[in-house]
């Protein structure tokens, strides 16, 4: 699929791409901060952020999802820092990826989902925000910081991995939506090695896998939260090379893209 080139603005540390007409968008804010990997260049040598980031356009990378967020309308960026309130101000969506364990830090010391992080999230959740939690599996993402977060809207990522797919054994990996979800079509989705999930009041349960709950909505004040198990819409499961065609990520993220716009406030 052929890639857009997406240029870069760089105000403070919040990095901002399509700026154009960016006051009539909603502005979908992606972290890198509590993500945070980075690699060398094979060419050129320089360091770049890599793995579930808007401009990676190899298979762990989210820049599929990012001309998905822009063809429907929104503005996409990039925050490098932990979101203080006047980032938020600037943000209807802010989505959280796999939070790294120190192990895959760029540094070798995770940034760590902190107290203050979480009363402005909180905060702006209840005002109207959209706030997105993408975990992992077990020894693949942080869990105690990131739960801490999650705890407030409801919502215990377990340190385990479920789906899990030996070799192309793809029918491992399925997880069915039934008729009826609030998010998605009746359809087949593929989410590879997930984290389960205690879900309680205020959030609700909206996909399970071997009869453990994955993902959840809750909604809390003016806000929304959307939390899952797996950043399971990254390249190389939507871009329809590897799954086979009865496998349906790539509608499933337009879909979900979708629903995350309508509850902007």
């Amino acid at each position: 699929m052929k890639q857009n080139i997406i240029k870069t603005i760089t105000l403070g540390t919040l990095l901002t791409f399509g700026f154009s007409n960016a006051q009539n968008k909603p502005k979908v804010v992606l972290d890198n901060f509590f993500n945070n990997e980075k690699k060398a260049d094979k060419e050129t040598g320089e360091i770049k952020s890599w793995h579930y980031t808007w401009n990676d356009t190899t298979n762990g990378g989210f820049s599929l999802l990012g001309e998905i967020f822009t063809k429907q309308g929104a503005e996409i960026a990039t925050l490098t820092t932990a979101p203080s309130k006047k980032d938020l101000k600037n943000a209807n969506i802010y989505i959280i990826v796999d939070p790294d364990i120190d192990k895959e830090a760029f540094s070798g010391k995770a940034n760590l989902i902190d107290p203050i992080t979480i009363k402005n999230l909180t905060e702006w959740v209840k005002n109207g925000g959209v706030l997105v939690l993408l975990s992992n599996d077990n020894g693949n993402s942080e869990f105690v910081h990131f739960n801490q977060l999650a705890e407030k809207f409801g919502i215990h990522f377990n340190d385990d991995s479920i789906n899990r797919v030996k070799g192309r054994e793809f029918e491992q990996g399925k997880v069915m939506v039934a008729e009826g979800n609030p998010v998605f079509s009746a359809q087949k989705l593929y989410m590879k090695e997930v984290s389960t999930m205690e879900v309680k009041a205020p959030a609700k349960t909206i996909l399970t896998a071997e009869n453990k709950n994955i993902g959840a909505v809750a909604k809390v004040g003016k806000g929304t939260v959307f939390a899952l198990g797996d950043p399971w819409c990254y390249n190389e499961y939507i871009d329809g090379k590897k799954l086979p065609a009865d496998f349906t990520n790539f509608q499933g993220t337009e879909e979900w893209v979708k629903w995350l716009l309508k509850q902007v406030k």
